[in-house]
């Protein structure tokens, strides 16, 4: 996603012959010799000539479908050096992106051993491994529920992996959160499992056009990737509360329902936002293609303080 050129560096090469103009005038002028000497070297220069232009001709028909063939070819290997790229940026991000599921108990079981088999899943969403000690970003709306909870039965659960690659589940306790930003952080118990957070990037320098990508589970289907362009910078966007999110990404890449609090990446695989929402089609909830995401210099203003005190910095007071 940054200015980066990646294309191949292969260059193509062309060859231009030159020659000589052939001359009416000199060509009489030989002819009218009465050498035969003379006449036999002109008859010889006047073929070599004809067999030359013959020659230049055929070369000339056949290097525009050479250059063509190499033209495919170098497209081909660019288009195939883009793939690798993609494919090695979500393999390296992808561990550090969870799913979550909000998740409502039963009111009474007389099972209390299977309460959680009967729970049932109210919605789910994205976030991602902020340090290793098991906090997670994600967006407030995600967890809505849980924040507001009265009953006692609304629970947060984690899906993610290990260092090593290996899928494990936990609660997610809340931390701390900003409903203005619609940003909260949820601690989950690592148990000794090491876990790879996400690296950070800046959303300072960002240009319009510039690639990005999308990790998260939209409607359920965990690690889904979505590749696109910065479409805008400096959006306004209402948050849960009703107030507005400044300096919005803009993105043309897909984000939809489940998205929610999951990464936006540069080219570098470095998070530059947080995923948070979409215009939808009015009527259909199909997405519009204008899609939105956090800053993630606000987010990295705003997290520290959800972590340490539970509240945003302008909140403590």
């Amino acid at each position: 996603m940054m200015d980066v050129a990646l294309a191949s560096s292969k260059a193509c090469y062309s060859i231009s012959y030159t020659f000589t103009p052939f001359s009416r005038s000199n060509s009489v002028l030989a002819c009218s010799g009465s050498n035969p000497d003379q006449r036999r070297r002109t008859v010889i220069f006047g073929s070599s000539l004809a067999l030359a232009s013959s020659l230049l001709a055929s070369n000339q028909q056949s290097f525009p479908v050479e250059s063509a063939i190499a033209l495919e070819q170098l497209k081909e290997e660019e288009l195939e050096e883009e793939e690798e790229r993609n494919v090695n940026l979500f393999q390296k991000t992808s561990p550090s992106v969870v799913y979550i599921e909000d998740i409502e108990l039963p009111k009474t079981s007389s099972d209390e051993s299977n309460v959680e088999d009967n729970a049932k899943i109210e919605g789910t969403g994205s976030g991602f491994v902020w340090d290793k000690l098991g906090h997670i970003v994600t967006n407030y709306h995600v967890i809505a529920k849980l924040a507001t909870d009265q009953s006692g039965l609304q629970r947060c659960k984690v899906s993610l992996v290990d260092a090593m690659g290996t899928r494990f589940t936990k609660d997610g306790k809340i931390v701390g959160l900003d409903p203005d930003n619609d940003l909260a952080v949820l601690k989950i118990e690592t148990e000794g499992r090491e876990l790879k957070p996400v690296a950070l990037g800046t959303s300072s320098d960002l240009r319009v056009g510039q690639s990005c990508f999308a990790i998260g589970n939209p409607y359920g289907y965990e690690n889904t990737l979505t590749i696109g362009v910065v479409s805008g910078l400096g959006r306004e966007i209402p948050s849960p509360n009703g107030k507005s999110i400044r300096e919005a990404i803009q993105t043309d890449a897909d984000i939809n329902s489940g998205n929610s609090g999951g990464p936006l990446l540069d080219s570098y695989g470095h998070t530059i936002g947080v995923n948070t929402a979409t215009f939808t089609r009015k009527g259909t909830g199909m997405s519009s293609g204008v899609n939105f995401a956090i800053p993630i210099d606000t987010v990295v203003r705003t997290v520290p303080y959800l972590i340490v005190y539970g509240t945003a910095y302008r909140d403590r007071f």
